[in-house]
């Protein structure tokens, strides 16, 4: 499975296990919410009671209308009706809304023979499913019809109602959820989008280096045949055109390698070996170099044995890579490597006097194309890829680099390889 694949599968299922959570806390805020509208009913029942069990002018009307009398009115029957209903609809959302209950409701009056019978002009449908709360009244209407009164009021809905009641903390919880998930599907998009285009132009580079190849070695090559009959006079320019041939040469070898190891990571294979003898090789080479170029080199490898996994090749370019800065970036290089043992890992330490690197540009010299810009390094050709390959090279081996560097003095570069757990 791919990192795609598995960071996609690790937010689906964290998503998932939110959007669990927020259910649970629904159902948990929906049961409170439930509670506290039973609670606040039992309190409007009881002053419903109390508001009705005395004659006074609602309950006065009300009584008359359930008994059909309209003598103490000049009104109609039927107005008598319609006003106790409109009155005892007001009474009633007055007393829901003193205790944070507003939503719609109707209600019924009535005795359980129904020989007396009160409803309110909004009657829900039939068909529509409700929640029943009666209450049973005391005192001057039960007197007054010589039965028992049951007052019941009707709600429709209210798993709406409660959830409208949560809604200031349900609805930014799912637009947080939302929010991540939309800059997830940005952000994946956005990285495969970038690694395709990483990827597009490295295939191009290695086909581009690898079509180099072939002139490349046929200009070696005609510069070989064409030596032997060269007029001295022009030789130096047959030895220029060999070592740009050979710089160009060096150059397509590296690109092709720092793209094998970031997108072909099977080909990087490690194989316990004894490295103290790859380093006095390294050693012995470049100072039989430096004696030619006038740099001062000196090394000091120390211990019988560095037995650690590596791959020989990339890892003796590597430290290769990092003499062959130290050499470039000095005036008159002086150059020294030493090894150690610290920590079961091993230490190769590289110090020159060179011009240095200041604080803001020791964290960008590993990334791939980056050039130093400080100190006078028109002298000094490259394309910002050698400590982008010896970075990945490090990677690889499971080790790590470090740079000190003081501006104008000089840089040490130290490289930890962990040693093979025989050895440790």
């Amino acid at each position: 499975m791919n990192w795609r694949k598995l960071y996609t599968a690790i937010f689906v299922v964290s998503i998932l296990a939110l959007f669990a959570v927020q259910y649970q806390y629904l159902k948990i805020g929906l049961n409170l919410a439930k509670v506290q509208f039973n609670k606040n009913i039992g309190i409007v029942s009881q002053n419903i009671k109390q508001d009705l069990a005395s004659e006074n002018q609602l309950s006065f009307l009300v009584g008359r209308a359930l008994i059909k009398d309209d003598t103490y009115f000049k009104l109609s029957l039927d107005s008598v009706k319609n006003a106790s209903n409109h009155f005892l609809k007001d009474f009633i959302t007055y007393r829901l809304s003193l205790n944070g209950i507003d939503t719609d409701f109707s209600y019924r009056l009535f005795t359980r023979d129904s020989t007396f019978y009160l409803k309110s002009s909004n009657n829900f449908n039939s068909k529509t499913k409700l929640v029943l709360y009666p209450i049973q009244l005391e005192g001057y209407l039960p007197k007054l019809v010589d039965r028992n009164i049951i007052l019941e009021l009707q709600f429709k809905d209210l798993n709406t109602y409660f959830l409208s009641q949560l809604n200031g903390l349900t609805i930014p919880s799912l637009l947080c959820l939302v929010v991540i998930i939309v800059v997830f599907i940005w952000v994946l998009k956005s990285v495969y989008w970038q690694r395709k285009v990483i990827t597009t132009t490295n295939a191009f580079i290695n086909n581009l280096t690898h079509e180099l190849k072939t002139p490349v070695f046929s200009i070696g090559l005609a510069t070989k045949i064409l030596e032997k009959d060269i007029n001295p006079e022009k030789k130096q320019f047959l030895t220029i055109i060999r070592q740009q041939t050979d710089r160009l040469n060096q150059l397509i070898d590296k690109v092709l390698e720092l793209g094998k190891l970031e997108f072909q990571k099977s080909l990087f294979h490690l194989e316990t070996i004894n490295f103290k003898e790859n380093l006095i090789k390294i050693c012995t080479d470049f100072e039989a170099l430096s004696k030619l170029q006038g740099v001062e080199f000196t090394y000091n490898i120390l211990g019988d044995a560095y037995v650690i996994k590596a791959e020989s090749n990339h890892l003796e370019n590597a430290i290769s890579n990092i003499l062959d800065n130290a050499k470039k970036y000095s005036e008159s290089p002086v150059i020294h490597l030493k090894t150690l043992i610290i920590k079961k890992q091993l230490s190769i330490i590289i110090s020159d006097n060179g011009i240095g690197i200041n604080k803001k540009e020791k964290n960008l010299i590993f990334k791939k194309y980056y050039r130093v810009s400080n100190g006078n390094l028109y002298k000094v050709k490259g394309y910002g890829l050698g400590l982008s390959y010896v970075k990945e090279v490090i990677k690889k081996h499971k080790g790590n680099i470090i740079i000190d560097s003081i501006v104008g003095k000089g840089t040490t570069v130290t490289i930890f390889i962990p040693l093979a757990h025989d050895n440790q």
